[in-house]
């Protein structure tokens, strides 16, 4: 059964295979590790059997989130783990006291755009060739918790 946890240094070097696995410029291992001394940080895992399926991660600053990175292994999609990751960060950063949550995606990442609407954000802006491999613009979104 899938619980989510939050991210400790025994989930380092998962999340950091899945970041290689699922992005082109993905974050080092060392980048991850170091979320786990930053007080702006709150990251989550998944783990389904004892192993790293998904996860996400944000920081915040004076009451607002940004998420930084969620990722489900290509064998997990679809199934409802990226809902529970990003449901499961709201609350808990609500819980926090911070009051909103603001994300970019792809502008190509329907799937994903999808999810987000399901969820209640909305866009409020556009970054031109945020992304690089490939270049593509990103889609600012927002939701209040």
């Amino acid at each position: 059964m899938m619980e989510i946890v939050e991210l400790n240094s025994d989930h380092v070097a998962s999340v950091a295979a899945l970041e290689k696995l699922c992005f082109s410029d993905p974050w080092s291992e060392n980048s991850i590790a170091y979320e786990l001394t930053s007080r702006l940080s709150y990251w989550l895992v998944a783990v389904d059997d004892g192993e790293v399926v998904g996860y996400i991660g944000s920081q915040s600053v004076l009451g607002e989130s940004d998420m930084m990175n969620v990722a489900v292994h290509p064998d997990c999609r679809r199934k409802g783990v990226a809902r529970a990751l990003i449901e499961a960060l709201s609350e808990g950063l609500k819980q926090r006291g911070n009051v909103c949550l603001t994300l970019e995606v792809r502008a190509s990442n329907a799937p994903a755009i999808a999810l987000y609407d399901k969820l209640g954000f909305t866009q409020v802006g556009r970054r031109p060739n945020y992304y690089r491999n490939p270049k593509e613009d990103a889609l600012i979104l927002r939701k209040a918790l």
